[in-house]
């Protein structure tokens, strides 16, 4: 985003990212009993294609908000976070300890200080763009 947005685009902006960050955790949700207790597919299916959605949606929603999404800690967080989850296929005798894990990276991504999230590994320091919460 190249300028400030007027207060309404703001709130529209924090809605949106606020309702894509909600129906993510649904879809997760309702996906987790796959994961934990080898359901059928086609009991969370649809809570899975929530999840890959809105979680897809959020990742192009920060990389267009910032350009230094993808080398601060919060996007090098999400692409493994994304690693994992891929390790479900080969492994799937891990595929409960796998998405544990990456429940716990994401909240350490969204309640861990912000020096942390926003580190950059190529810079090697806190580094911050223009960005605007939301």
């Amino acid at each position: 985003m190249s300028q400030q947005p007027t207060q309404l685009q703001f709130y529209l902006l924090r809605f949106g990212k606020t309702a894509l960050r909600a129906l993510h955790v649904l879809g997760l949700c309702g996906a987790a009993g796959g994961f934990y207790f080898a359901l059928p597919m086609a009991l969370w299916r649809d809570w899975w294609i929530l999840a890959m959605v809105s979680g897809t949606a959020l990742l192009l929603w920060e990389v267009w908000r910032s350009r230094y999404y993808l080398i601060q800690m919060k996007g090098v967080l999400t692409l493994v976070k994304l690693l994992l989850l891929a390790l479900c296929v080969p492994l799937p005798q891990w595929k409960a300890e796998l998405f544990s894990l990456i429940v716990l990276l994401s909240v350490i991504t969204a309640h861990g200080p912000s020096q942390l999230r926003h580190y950059s590994i190529w810079h090697r320091r806190e580094l911050r763009g223009k960005e605007m919460k939301g």
